[in-house]
């Protein structure tokens, strides 16, 4: 009598591969061992994948800066570094324990969100995130240039844009939108260089900190001012009350003061 072989694999091997149970074990072990190896490869490109983001949006803003009139050479100079920092906007201060490397992770979770009311969003956001990446660009009396990303609602949905500010916080250096679902060739405008080029030089806030920043129905008429885009108005609205949300106390307005001061 032939002694009875207790080990399960060779067991399982010596089945004809006709057997069910040995097709059924088989491709439950490939699929499992298939997951173990992609899970693991997801868990070693993550920090690849996030740098690279990261590299892209570095590009972007610096695309951004070397478009705005007089800091390409600025950034050529050894006196110019463009940096990242991750801000609490409560405090308007750098975040103590998220990074740019953490931020994605830090608002998956809901708790790092504000939810707004009625009377405090007026860019129809809903919620704000609790920290926000802005971009620095440093030269050697201090901070000669911040770029904001801000976002908000347009007559057609969300819009996205940098904004860029010269150093006295006050003075908008330039605008990018990046993303929208305006109408083209209306509000669909809001990307074109001609009228984004009429935002540098406007001022944001008047003496008392008010912020005065508005999209005119027309031609622009005072500092605080940028020229409409005819048969658009709703979309330039829109463009007004997301920088007015943005540049006021519940978006960037502790950080743009703290910067003003000094203590940033």
């Amino acid at each position: 009598m032939a002694e009875t072989d207790w080990n399960p694999w060779r067991r399982l091997l010596a089945l004809p591969n006709e057997s069910r149970t040995k097709t059924i074990v088989v491709a439950f072990l490939v699929s499992a061992v298939c997951a173990v190896l992609v899970s693991g490869a997801t868990v070693m490109l993550r920090p690849i994948q996030t740098a690279n983001r990261a590299a892209e949006e570095q590009a972007r803003i610096g695309d951004l800066v070397r478009g705005i009139p007089g800091m390409a050479a600025l950034l050529e100079t050894s006196g110019g570094t463009l940096s990242t920092v991750v801000v609490d906007l409560e405090t308007g201060r750098a975040a103590q324990d998220v990074t740019s490397e953490t931020l994605e992770t830090a608002l998956a979770d809901q708790a790092n969100w504000t939810a707004l009311g009625a009377g405090v969003d007026i860019a129809g956001l809903g919620q704000r995130p609790n920290f926000a990446q802005v971009f620095l660009l440093r030269d050697s009396d201090g901070i000669s240039l911040v770029l904001l990303p801000v976002t908000g609602q347009g007559y057609g949905g969300r819009m996205d844009a940098i904004l860029a500010l010269h150093g006295d916080m006050n003075t908008i250096a330039g605008i990018a939108i990046t993303q929208h679902s305006e109408t083209p060739g209306l509000g669909g405008r809001i990307e074109d260089r001609s009228w984004q080029q009429s935002f540098p030089g406007t001022l944001i806030r008047d003496d008392s900190g008010a912020v005065r920043f508005n999209v005119a129905r027309g031609a622009a008429t005072t500092e605080y001012e940028v020229d409409g885009i005819t048969g658009a108005s709703r979309t330039g609205g829109g463009v007004t009350r997301m920088m007015q949300f943005w540049l006021g106390p519940d978006g960037y307005g502790p950080l743009l003061d703290a910067i003003g001061r000094g203590e940033f």
